[in-house]
């Protein structure tokens, strides 16, 4: 009987994967049969995404402009290109950084908090200091119903709320139009141009895309001057989804996520926001905390009723309008605006459907194909009462597929990102 050929770039990586495992050394456990297996793969053969183009955003490129560079080609983050860098400069010299879309976002949020407050870096007089004083700071309050509102500092019945014309000032104002995106290089979640080169292996992407916190890595080649490939965390989940059924995936992605010590963090740690909260609650928290989304709960504070990830921020910069009559928004609120403008788009989006959970018994291969499937990044945990106790993300499945041998890394970071507390380099 003749095997059946592979049924996509990734599912060809996998049956590598799999000649791999076959013949790895019988005295292996197997989770170092894993590791051995990924060491041998360079990261040239990883699969580009569909259309192979890599966009890059050039340094001089306004935040009105890269906004726009980023909706227009439906994605979430890019290189920036150095366009002071002579022609002929290598990648390291070349490129300064990734931005991403969120990013920009939650950056002019920073300004305007700081400008609003007096704190270093927006100086009186400043553009972003200007741009606050027209629009007013904002803050949360409790009504005497206990409902929670945000309201400006200059609020009055006439005055607009901060999800209506705080925005539509900001992105149409001089301050958007004119800084450049390189000057907001080292800003908050703006990532470090930590790049692989094509001869780099699989076990070091997978564990710099889990450990080492990177959400999506540059593939170059050694002395070339372009990036061949970008992985992310996504495309990484989603070539483990093409590799169900080979041997080597299902030693592993027949666990209980239990088995695997999922999820990783205890419920009470759990970083969230209720319903009747202002969204950029949730926004800022995310910010605080580190992290990349959070689960909006029901009054009870018991079950989740929706997701917001920090990549929804868009919808503040790119269609601000869709709050227009809103004065208070809350996160509730949010998840109305934005689904309403996503049917009047005809956009598909992970917000138009219900929150996507699983259990502690569920294995992870079904976890990964309900993540690749729905194109999410993120799945709550319920128990037996449908209530929500935890998340799993895209890193914590990825970290749970590999470990770091000691010593792995050397000088390889060479002050580039920060290390890990349990680093063993």
């Amino acid at each position: 009987m003749e095997m059946e050929s592979p049924r996509s770039p990734e599912a060809v990586i996998g049956h590598r994967l799999e000649d791999l495992w076959e013949v790895a050394e019988p005295q292996l456990s197997p989770s170092e049969k894993l590791n051995s297996c990924f060491e041998d793969i360079a990261v040239a053969s990883f699969p580009r995404p569909h259309g192979s183009q890599v966009i890059e955003i050039p340094s001089n490129a306004s935040l009105a402009d890269t906004v726009e560079i980023l909706s227009k080609n439906k994605i979430l983050s890019a290189p920036i290109r150095n366009v002071d860098a002579p022609e002929d400069a290598s990648w390291i010299d070349k490129y300064i950084g990734i931005v991403e879309f969120a990013g920009i976002a939650m950056w002019l949020l920073y300004q305007s908090e700081a400008a609003a407050s007096g704190v270093a870096g927006s100086p009186v007089g400043s553009p972003v200091a200007n741009l606050v004083s027209r629009l007013g700071s904002f803050t949360f309050r409790r009504t005497s119903s206990g409902r929670v509102e945000t309201t400006t500092d200059q609020e009055s019945d006439e005055s607009a709320s901060v999800g209506g014309s705080f925005f539509e000032t900001l992105t149409a104002s001089e301050f958007y139009k004119n800084t450049k995106v390189g000057d907001i290089s080292g800003s908050f979640r703006w990532a470090p141009f930590l790049a692989l080169q094509t001869s780099d292996t699989f076990l070091t992407m997978l564990l710099l895309l889990s450990k080492y916190r990177m959400k999506s890595l540059p593939v170059v080649d050694i002395g070339g001057d372009k990036i061949e490939n970008i992985i992310t965390q996504s495309s990484v989940v989603h070539m483990l989804a093409e590799c169900v059924g080979l041997s080597w995936f299902e030693s592993w992605g027949t666990k209980k996520l239990s088995e695997l010590g999922l999820p990783l963090m205890k419920p009470y740690k759990l970083v969230k926001v209720n319903e009747d909260q202002p969204v950029l609650k949730a926004f800022q928290l995310m910010r605080e905390k580190g992290v990349g989304g959070l689960p909006v709960m029901d009054t009870n504070g018991s079950r989740a009723i929706g997701n917001i990830s920090i990549r929804d921020v868009q919808y503040l910069l790119s269609a601000p309008n869709i709050y227009k009559d809103y004065r208070t928004i809350t996160a509730k609120d949010f998840l109305t605006a934005v689904r309403q403008h996503l049917h009047e788009q005809h956009e598909a989006s992970p917000l138009l459907g219900a929150v996507i959970t699983c259990k502690k018994d569920d294995a992870i291969k079904d976890i990964i194909l309900k993540l690749d499937s729905e194109k999410i990044h993120r799945i709550y945990v319920v128990d037996d009462k449908g209530n929500t106790e935890g998340v799993i993300t895209l890193r914590d499945i990825i970290s749970k597929l590999v470990h770091e041998p000691r010593h792995y890394f050397g000088d390889f970071f060479d002050g580039v990102v920060p290390l890990p507390p349990n680093s063993t380099v």
